[in-house]
């Protein structure tokens, strides 16, 4: 197919925007079934005689003057979702606008990031002469930090000097972003009757182990994130009233500053405790971007602000330069009766429409 020249009005930007928005709430997408939404993805760009690329469930295409001499810029987010809450008052998978606002599952994480990009891609693709490539992907199993989205398709994509993430931020630039860790721990003791002493209850010594590592404070503060931040969010022991168990399982939920490592966080973590530990994955790394780089500049000369982000997303395995923007707000993502403001979705266009303009 060939592609034609075209300019698009911020109106036809919209309403294909929005038009688009409700096809994907419309369509499943939970994390590892995201073929259909796919789907419907790849024929937008088709509608638009936009060639794209498959890696498995994700689509990816690149300007129409892509040149392999330059760098390219990278415009990614995700279009898997999350199950449902429970507290749904409407059914999550059917798109109602209402009161200038988007419901529907996924709506604001983040499909709103997925369809003002799309938009700013149509708007740029035809455009000759650029500084940067521009190429898109449309990536999945963000929710859970899987290994066949951007992880898989990233080694693809060619020349890729700067990513820019789309996740609510409210148009805003989160320059560090926190990274993950999660750790599963044991204390063992010794099993006893619950009528007999027993100075070796595997309980009683996890929760002194955990009130321990729950209070402890890292020596090194991020200026953008803040103090590491370890909550205790499983605990198991026993399983009768009258026997102290031999052992107590528990998981540790851990935001990494852009201070450490995720490596360096366990040994000091694995240090401080008696349980023995251990991690699932070091691969969700914090990120930081520096204020002075073109980017971030192009933002905050249009008026936006930048923040450290307390929320993880795929810049977290992203292996380049990133900055994480998008409409929406946090706040709202995961929650029932998600939504998103028509008038965001357009806010995003334009901002990511200024932005690329002074970095292209």
């Amino acid at each position: 197919m060939t592609a034609q020249k075209l300019k698009y009005s911020t109106e036809e930007l919209l309403a294909n925007a929005t038009d688009l928005l409700k096809k994907i709430i419309a369509t499943p997408s939970l994390s590892k079934d995201e073929y259909d939404v796919s789907l419907v993805i790849e024929a937008f760009f088709h509608q638009k005689n936009i060639p794209t690329k498959r890696q498995k469930n994700n689509i990816w295409a690149v300007n129409q003057f892509f040149d392999q001499a330059k760098p390219s810029i990278l415009l990614n987010t995700h279009h898997d979702t999350v199950k449902p809450n429970k507290a749904f008052t409407m059914d999550p998978f059917i798109p109602v606008e209402k009161d200038g606002k988007i419901f529907g599952l996924g709506g604001n994480d983040a499909g709103a990031s997925l369809v003002s990009m799309i938009q700013v891609f149509l708007h740029f693709y035809a455009e000759e002469n650029l500084s940067h490539n521009l190429i898109i992907a449309l990536t999945a199993e963000e929710e859970i930090s899987g290994t066949e989205g951007i992880d898989m398709l990233f080694p693809l994509l060619p020349n890729v000097e700067l990513a820019i993430v789309g996740e609510p931020t409210q148009m805003n630039l989160a320059i560090a972003e926190k990274g993950l860790l999660v750790i599963d721990g044991e204390m063992t003791g010794t099993a006893s009757h619950a009528a007999h002493p027993n100075d070796d209850n595997a309980i009683v010594k996890t929760l002194a182990d955990l009130q321990h590592i729950l209070n402890y404070k890292f020596p090194k503060v991020s200026p953008y994130l803040g103090d590491v931040k370890v909550t205790l969010s499983v605990l198991n022991a026993g399983t009768q009233h009258n026997v102290v168990p031999e052992k107590c399982n528990f998981t540790l939920d851990v935001r990494v500053t852009d201070e450490y490592t995720n490596h360096e966080v366990f040994d000091i973590i694995q240090s401080e405790m008696k349980s023995k530990l251990t991690a699932r994955s070091f691969r969700l790394n914090s990120s930081r971007i520096a204020e002075n780089h073109p980017v971030v500049q192009a933002g905050l000369d249009i008026g936006r602000t930048t923040y450290g982000s307390p929320t993880s997303s795929d810049q977290a395995i992203i292996p380049c330069t990133s900055v994480k923007i998008g409409p929406g707000d946090s706040k709202r993502s995961h929650t029932a009766d998600e939504f998103i403001y028509i008038s965001e979705i357009k806010e995003g266009i334009e901002i990511y429409i200024k932005i690329l303009e002074k970095i292209l």
